[in-house]
C-alpha cells in the first residue's frame, strides 16, 4: 500500500480564509468560487502569474497565507475585468486579487519589484489626477525620491544622460506641466470612477 504523502493529511485552516472574508474587497464572495477555472483562463497575462485566481482562492481557502501573500499573482493583474465579467458566479474576482495585494503590503510581503511597481504607480496616478496627463519629469522624480532623498538623487543622476536626451530630441518640456484643456470635466469624470468603485465595493 502506497504511503499518503504528509501535505495530503494536512488539514484546512479557515482562520485565513475567514480573515479574507472580512477584511478584503469582495472577500465575502470568495466562498461563492466554483473553481471552474473561468477566470484563469480568461486572464490574458495568466502565465506570469505564479498562481492564477483559481488556484489562489483554493490556497486561501487552505489557509496558506504566506504562500499567497508572497504571490506576485495580484501585481500581476492588469484589471481588464475579464474574470469579473466571465465569472459564472458573479465572484468579483479582480477586488480579491488587489485587496491581497494591499493586505500583503500591509503585512510586510511585498517583495522589492512589486514595491517598486506600487511606488511608481502612485507617481503616475497623481500626475494623471492632478493634469489630466503624465509629466515627463514629475512622474520619475517624485518615484525616485519616494525610496527616499539619497536614492532620489541617485537615480536621478543616474538617468541624467535619458533626461537630456528627452529634452534634446523635444519629448520633455522645460515649462510649466501641461494639463488637458477642461479641469473641471477631468475631476467630474474621476469623481464618478471613484463612485462606481465604490459602489462596486460595497456590492461585493
Amino acid at each position: 500500500m502506497n504511503a499518503i504523502a504528509p501535505e495530503a493529511k494536512q488539514k484546512y485552516d479557515l482562520s485565513f480564509a475567514r480573515f479574507v472574508r472580512d477584511n478584503v474587497d469582495g472577500g465575502d464572495k470568495m466562498n461563492m468560487c466554483m473553481q471552474c477555472g473561468v477566470c484563469s483562463g480568461s486572464c490574458p497575462i495568466g502565465n506570469e502569474m505564479e498562481h492564477g485566481p483559481r488556484k489562489l482562492f483554493m490556497m486561501v481557502r487552505a489557509g496558506m497565507k504566506d504562500a499567497v501573500l508572497s504571490s506576485n499573482s495580484w501585481a500581476n493583474c492588469v484589471s481588464c475585468y475579464n474574470c469579473v465579467v466571465r465569472c459564472p458566479r458573479e465572484v468579483p474576482v479582480k477586488y480579491i486579487l488587489h485587496g491581497l495585494g494591499r493586505l500583503a503590503v500591509d503585512e510586510g510581503y511585498v517583495k522589492s519589484k512589486e514595491l517598486e511597481n506600487t511606488r511608481f504607480a502612485k507617481a503616475f496616478w497623481w500626475s494623471v489626477t492632478k493634469y489630466g496627463k503624465t509629466d515627463e519629469r514629475l512622474v520619475p522624480s517624485i518615484y525616485f525620491f519616494s525610496g527616499g532623498i539619497g536614492e532620489g538623487f541617485k537615480r536621478a543622476m543616474a538617468n541624467q544622460k535619458v533626461a537630456l536626451g528627452m529634452i534634446k530630441g523635444k519629448r520633455m518640456h522645460l515649462g510649466m506641466p501641461h494639463k488637458t484643456k477642461k479641469q473641471s470635466e477631468l475631476k467630474a469624470i474621476l469623481a464618478k470612477a471613484k463612485e462606481i468603485q465604490d459602489r462596486n465595493a460595497g456590492d461585493a
